[in-house]
Parts: structure tokens; sequence; C-alpha cells
């Protein structure tokens, strides 16, 4: 098989000849590891892209304060300003462009790439050179919640959504018409996925109510994924914290697969239901906890586990590897070679 039959093949619970893998190339890892984490990742590479050598660098010098602490501010294409502390991370908010939800008459989104766009073919002649290599490829679009909360703030976000604020509502149509044009790009490209994440859980449940989910968030995410959907792609979903009960809906809206924060769920209890919807599972194994403060030989016992459990080697599932912050180097050692023998 090919990589991108490999990961097709997962996706739809068929057989692959081996477990997939997909990396995400964290900045920081390189940062803390150097380049035997390039050496560690070409012993097995991904499926989602040709493995490449990344370089090895740092913070630049105008991201430390006066004390030496790294800490840097940013703004984003979107107008919000980030705080950063941990190189690499992604910070959060703190300034919010529409704090003040009536603003929104006045702003101005960024633009998407869209066909017209005079980067689109620059975007399609990588997503077809991939292809034409044997790689799987996908494209992103924006989530409702997440983005909403960067531009207006958590308490305005929630209360306008539970009120049903009609700057807030307004507000959430402007971000679902940005991510339905993403998402005809995505199309346009030819790509064989979609990337979407939006998360909505909390440690033991969702932020709101699974009614208020789907009378907000629902409807607008059918009209985000809709070209995707008619299109036949597979649609590929992070979205962390517990959203058990809203997985059914993941699966009426058309969504392939999700990327779930694994310790949230009893794991046997997870891999059953999603095997039940149908929706293939990114293992990305705890990095909050066994990833960080735990042992090599306990990272091997959990990547076995969710081998096992997720049936990784029948189809539905595949593993996904990022390097975080403070990630022993013989803890990420413990987790590709794992993967490795597990092929």
């Amino acid at each position: 098989m090919t990589s991108r039959e490999r990961v097709k093949a997962a996706m739809h619970f068929e057989k692959p000849d081996k477990v997939p893998v997909q990396y995400y190339y964290c900045p920081v890892g390189y940062y803390e590891h150097g380049d035997k984490l390039n050496d560690l990742y070409a012993a097995l590479p991904g499926d989602f892209e040709p493995f490449r050598r990344m370089p090895c660098t740092g913070p630049a010098p105008d991201e430390y304060d006066e004390n030496g602490r790294y800490h840097y501010f940013f703004e984003d294409e979107w107008g919000v300003t980030w705080e950063k502390r941990i190189f690499g991370v992604t910070g959060i908010p703190c300034k919010y462009p529409l704090e003040d939800t009536s603003k929104l008459s006045s702003y101005k989104p960024p633009v998407p790439v869209t066909p017209d766009h005079p980067d689109f073919p620059q975007l399609k002649a990588r997503i077809d050179s991939m292809k034409e290599a044997g790689y799987y490829t996908f494209h992103g679009t924006v989530g409702i919640y997440e983005k909403l909360i960067t531009l207006c703030g958590d308490e305005n976000a929630l209360c306008g959504i539970a009120l049903e604020d009609e700057d807030v509502e307004a507000i959430a149509d402007m971000i679902m018409e940005y991510g339905r044009k993403c998402t005809e790009t995505a199309v346009a490209l030819g790509a064989d996925g979609l990337a979407i994440g939006d998360d909505y859980g909390g440690e033991k449940s969702l932020l709101i109510s699974p009614a208020m989910w789907r009378r907000f968030i629902k409807p607008r995410l059918a009209y985000i994924l809709e070209p995707a959907v008619k299109a036949g792609m597979d649609i590929h979903f992070h979205s962390c914290g517990m959203v058990w009960d809203i997985l059914p809906d993941f699966k009426e809206l058309g969504v392939t697969s999700i990327w779930p924060q694994l310790p949230a769920y009893d794991m046997e209890k997870l891999a059953a239901k999603c095997r039940e919807l149908g929706l293939a599972v990114a293992l990305h194994t705890d990095r909050a906890n066994t990833m960080t403060f735990g042992t090599p030989q306990q990272v091997r016992d959990l990547v076995r586990k969710e081998a096992e459990i997720f049936d990784v080697k029948n189809g539905g599932a595949w593993f996904y590897v990022e390097a975080d912050n403070d990630f022993p180097f013989e803890n990420l050692k413990a987790l590709v070679e794992t993967i490795k023998e597990l092929q």
C-alpha cells in the first residue's frame, strides 16, 4: 500500500498493511531535543507527508522579557492578541477585537484563500505533488466555538450563546461563512480530507449543554462541512475534552474520523462507540501525564494498550505523534519505537 492508501483504509475501517502514523512537527520538540528528534522520526516516516528534517531553532531575541524569560505577544490575522510564555505552544488570547460585540459592523475578517486567490495555485501544486508521491492530503477549515471565544472572549461567547444574543449570533455567522469558503477551497484543491478543530469539552462534560450545542453550533457546522460532504471527502474532527454526548452528531454531520483527548474517556467504551458509529480515531498518547511524567516503560505499555483496544491492525485508527514541551526524550523514543514494533 502507498501511504495514501494506508490512511484511507484505516479511516474507513479496512485493514491496512501496517498502522498509519501522523506527525505534527511541533517546534518546541526540536528546540528541546535538537537533531536527535529528526533522527528518531526518520526511522518511522509518517503517512500524511514525506519526512523532512526540521530546523532546531528557538525563540528570537525579542521574545524574551527584561528578566530573560520567554514572554511574547503577537497579533494574528483576525486581530486577536496572543500572549505566549512557552515557546512552541499556542498561548492564550489577551485582547479580543470584538470584546465589544457591537463592533462587528466595522470589523474586517481576514480574506480566506479561495480559487481566485493568488496563493491558490501554490497550494494546488503542493496537494497534487503530495498525492502523486503517494501521501494522504488534508486542507483545513475553522470551527465555530474556538474562533468565537478568541474574538469576543469566553464570557461574552458563553453568555451570548445562552441568551441567544444577536451580536454573538452574528459573529458566529461571520465565522461560519469564512469556514464555508475554506471548505470550498479544500474541495477545489482536490484534498483527500478536510481537517477541522473545535474544542467543546471539559474534563468530564461538554462546556455547554448538548441541546445548546445542537441549537447554536451544529447547524453552523453543517453549513461549513456541507461542500466536503457533497464532494465525498473525508472529514477529520479534532475536539479536546469530553464530547461523548455529541459523537453521534459528528457522524450525522458527515465526520469520518476524530482526534479526541483520550485520557478524558474510558478507552474501551470510546473504541466500541466509535466502531459502532464508524468514526475512526487518531490515537494521541496521553500528553498531560504519561508522556510528560511517566517512564519509558509506562509509555510502551500505554501504546500497546491503545493498539489492542482500538484494534489498529484491522483499521479504524492510527497513531498521532507530537513532541510537546517537557517530554523526556526517552519517552518520545519509547513512543515511536513501540509504534514501529506494532507495525
